[in-house]
């Protein structure tokens, strides 16, 4: 497990998008560390939150709310070689999606938690899952990529 990962840990079901006007700091502390200034719970926040993690761990970051701009940071691993705290880079969206050379697309981005129950399953931790910081089963068939922040 890396540090990142235990510091994402800390957060599953404290961070909670709040209904209406009332935007949960923490979520808007976040989009601070990324290009847009978003200043809402309620536009997609994964990439956010992963940023802001990494810049408190002094690890590489994208700089950007974009979840598919992780494409672009750190080590690159295949997904046979997938450890937990890995950042995992998935498609978003109806079928077709464009691959992994397409940046501006569609996308989620979470830490690799472990298997599933199924091998065509994998659990992630990430923000903006179910409206929260949750561990949530994603499918390995939407995976565009692997990397490991050093």
């Amino acid at each position: 497990m890396t540090p990142l990962y235990a510091l994402a840990e800390r957060f599953v079901g404290e961070v909670l998008e709040r209904p209406g006007a009332a935007h949960h700091p923490f979520i808007l502390w976040c989009h601070e560390s990324v290009t847009g200034g978003f200043n809402t719970d309620e536009v997609p926040w994964c990439s956010s939150f992963l940023n802001r993690l990494a810049w408190l761990e002094r690890l590489p970051r994208s700089k950007s709310a974009a979840a598919r701009s992780w494409l672009t940071v750190g080590v690159p691993k295949p997904w046979a070689s997938v450890e937990v705290g890995d950042v995992v880079i998935l498609k978003r969206g109806k079928s077709p999606q464009p691959n992994a050379t397409v940046l501006n697309a569609p996308g989620h981005v979470c830490l690799y938690a472990g298997p599933a129950t199924t091998g065509d399953l994998f659990l992630g931790l990430g923000g903006n899952q179910s409206n929260g910081v949750t561990v949530a089963a994603h499918k390995v068939l939407d995976v565009l990529g692997v990397r490991r922040l050093e």
